[in-house]
């Protein structure tokens, strides 16, 4: 059950991480897109993308939360 629970763990921290990398991306592309008349669509990326990075750090922690409830448990 802890196996699953950790790959589970590192595939959220995985999609964390891609999501940030989205998000820093379309922030690099303010001037672009400033420049190019494209920024409410831009700022409209970069909500998304802050709005997934929280959705799964918060799966994350929910994921570490029940590790250390089955490993505590276990005892």
């Amino acid at each position: 059950m802890q196996i699953l629970l950790i790959l589970a763990v590192v595939g959220a921290a995985g999609f964390v991480l891609f999501s940030l990398a989205r998000g820093l991306f379309y922030f690099s592309q303010g001037h672009r897109a400033a420049m190019d008349g494209t920024v409410e669509e831009n700022q409209l990326m970069q909500n998304k993308m802050m709005m997934s990075r929280i959705k799964w750090q918060a799966i994350t922690i929910i994921l570490l939360v029940l590790i250390g409830v089955t490993a505590g448990g276990g005892s």
